[in-house]
């Protein structure tokens, strides 16, 4: 039972650490537990699915913070003022891409520069990350 505890916390920390700026391999650790069906593949999705998500909107909060200190576009460097870009074309249905390696990072930090609604960038967020999971564990099944 204490083993089963420790892996669903080790999926959550994982997917959190993997949605902020820290790289991280939480598709592995799914796949790896899923694989050895000790656990319910819907709880092991929501449980990556919601700390992924939980990681993204630390990001979108670190987004909101850098926009309060540096107001100006240009402090930001290319890669981010490109995902500013396309966040304020699409708007929040581009969060729904927030799971791509690397460019969800900056979608995530964009959305909360620009001040997207928390509630409906947290739906878009989980919704996309969802996906993501869901089609790693049906692999792995």
């Amino acid at each position: 039972m204490q083993e089963q505890v420790i892996g669903i916390w080790g999926l959550f920390i994982s997917a959190f650490i993997s949605s902020t700026i820290a790289p991280g391999g939480s598709e592995a650790v799914l796949a790896y537990m899923v694989s050895e069906k000790l656990f319910n593949v819907e709880g092991l999705v929501f449980i990556a699915t919601v700390g992924n998500t939980l990681g993204a909107l630390t990001t979108w909060l670190l987004g909101i913070l850098a926009a309060k200190k540096f107001p100006a576009e240009e402090l930001l460097s290319e890669k981010k003022t490109k995902s500013l870009k396309v966040v304020k074309r699409w708007g929040i249905w581009v969060l729904l891409f927030s799971w791509m390696p690397i460019v969800g990072d900056g979608l995530c930090f964009a959305g909360g520069w620009l001040k997207l609604p928390i509630l409906l960038s947290c739906v878009a967020i989980f919704v996309g990350k969802a996906i993501r999971y869901i089609f790693v564990a049906y692999i792995f099944i």
